[in-house]
């Protein structure tokens, strides 16, 4: 198998590190470009198992609004994410809620739970 080589923009910090993972048979033979260890530790994950934060809204019944902004409590594998969101599209939560309050415990069997980004009340009268 041929080696191939990455580009990848480091997302970690505000640097924004601009790096390179060199790929060999699906090993990673070489990583350059980033200034700190936390930077080609993104490199390595991105390369190997890419995972990022879903956010996004539930429904909700007797709120003051309709929607609650909710947010993974860590990040998922990229690949599960737009199932996730499926997932959430079916789900209905009924107000109050606090921030922080667990709405989906273990999406998909995944071992990630879906969390309120903020408090919402219930709807006077």
């Amino acid at each position: 198998m041929a080696e191939s080589s990455r580009k990848i923009s480091c997302i970690v910090c505000p640097l924004s590190c601009m790096g390179e993972v060199t790929v060999e048979n699906g090993e990673i033979k070489a990583i350059s470009g980033f200034t700190c260890q936390r930077g080609m530790n993104y490199a390595r994950e991105e390369v190997t198992a890419p995972k990022r934060m879903l956010t996004t809204t539930v429904r909700v019944l007797s709120g003051e609004l309709p929607l609650l902004p909710v947010i993974s409590k860590t990040a998922l594998p990229k690949e599960k994410i737009v199932e996730c969101a499926r997932c959430l599209s079916g789900l209905t939560v009924t107000a109050p809620v606090r921030e922080g309050d667990v709405v989906c415990a273990n999406i998909l069997g995944l071992g990630v739970d879906i969390v309120a980004s903020r408090s919402l009340n219930k709807m006077a009268g």
